[in-house]
């Protein structure tokens, strides 16, 4: 039954067959067993279950229905960069696996990027805007201090005003939008879930720094995660991590202007009006983020499959975040799993933040690489330092 806090446990003596508890486990039994839920275990009593007014769950899955993907028309190779910094072509492909990237100009946005990508998964899903219930914008780079995801909801027409907010974790925050989605639906009974990633990091890039401005290119990817039944459950493992200490190696902090002269203080408070501020550039120890995601991303994924009963030797696919594709080759190498049942599209695109794992995924699927009923392991890993990984079912 539903507590105070709103939280959902099973009646005495019943389990739900299909949950999701602190440590990222998913049980996946295909056993009936249902879950009853009220506003309170004293309300229960007085009112009859044919008269509740509080939904009730009955043992729910989560599945990924669709997917879509977005970039800017604006493609920049290796030569371009070569002609403004100090690189070259073979310089930055044997060192990143990157040759092109795509960048956001005066005639693209962000959010038209993220509504696009969000448009063609619910195309695929075959589910109507008006259906949506809740919309996760992962982004770092938001067009709006507030957020961007109400004016995604707004793109995309959704007539019932369904609840849309960003989720900040870099370029981690499209597994945590998974997972949060997999609980809205487990535990608040959403239907259909949109999960958005975008990211527009070259507005953040110091162009004349060769270490950062060779990696970093804008996209969005999105993917619908719909309720099902516990045997079609599609969620079958996570396991999310951060460490504030490593944030000196990867961020872009909040830097203070110089105050506008026309504004002064008059000397009324010391230090009031505040100073205007903005962020820097992205900066980046890139030895030092390697070390970090090879080390920790493979334990990550191995945590995950563990909790879902799995072994590497059982996913089809592995899907990393489009980083750097030594780290590619890193995780790989030590999950022993086969290079071609690595996706990577890095080469394309670079590292596109939190749409990296979205947008490689949707191209797989769209191009017959990934299908129904195949296993993939996800992981994310970036600033923050934040890591999280999945394991989850195609369809």
């Amino acid at each position: 039954m539903a507590n105070t806090s709103g939280f959902f446990t099973p009646t005495r003596g019943v389990l739900p067959s299909s949950c999701v508890n602190r440590s990222g486990f998913c049980s996946h039994e295909g056993i009936s067993r249902r879950v009853f839920c009220s506003s309170t275990s004293e309300s229960a009593a007085k009112v009859g279950v044919s008269e509740s007014r509080v939904p009730r769950l009955v043992n729910r899955g989560c599945k990924l229905v669709g997917c879509g993907s977005a970039v800017p028309t604006l493609q920049v190779s290796n030569d371009d960069l070569a002609k403004i910094v100090e690189t070259n072509d073979e310089w930055i492909s044997a060192r990143t696996g990157i040759r092109n990237r795509r960048v956001l100009t005066g005639k693209d946005s962000l959010t038209g990027l993220a509504a696009e990508a969000a448009k063609k998964a619910l195309q695929m899903a075959e589910v109507d805007a008006d259906d949506v219930d809740l919309i996760l914008m992962c982004t770092s780079t938001p067009e709006d201090l507030f957020g961007s995801a109400p004016q995604i909801q707004k793109a995309l027409g959704c007539r019932n005003n369904p609840l849309a907010y960003d989720i900040t974790a870099a370029c981690s925050g499209f597994i945590l939008g998974l997972v949060s989605a997999s609980c809205y639906i487990r535990g608040g009974g959403f239907k259909n879930v949109l999960v958005i990633g975008a990211d527009s990091l070259s507005r953040y890039v110091d162009w004349t720094d060769r270490g950062t401005c060779i990696l970093f290119g804008d996209a969005a990817g999105a993917v619908l995660v719909q309720a099902c039944d516990t045997e079609e459950d599609g969620l079958f493992g996570f396991d999310l991590h951060s460490d504030g200490e490593g944030q000196r190696h990867l961020n872009a902090t909040m830097k203070e202007n110089e105050m506008d002269h026309a504004l002064g203080s008059n000397g009324s408070v010391l230090g009031f009006p505040p100073k205007r501020s903005s962020y820097s550039c992205i900066r980046m120890n890139g030895s030092e983020v390697f070390r970090f995601a090879v080390r920790v991303v493979p334990q990550s994924i191995e945590s995950a499959l563990g909790k879902a009963g799995l072994t590497s030797s059982n996913i089809d696919w592995l899907l990393l975040h489009q980083a750097n594709q030594r780290i590619l080759d890193g995780v790989s190498t030590r999950l022993e799993v086969p290079s071609e049942r690595v996706i990577s599209n890095l080469a394309n695109y670079g590292n596109t933040s939190a749409a990296s794992i979205p947008l490689a995924l949707d191209e797989a699927v769209r191009s017959g690489k990934v299908q129904s009923g195949h296993t993939i392991a996800a992981a994310g890993f970036g600033a923050g330092l934040t890591w999280a990984s999945a394991i989850v079912r195609w369809q």
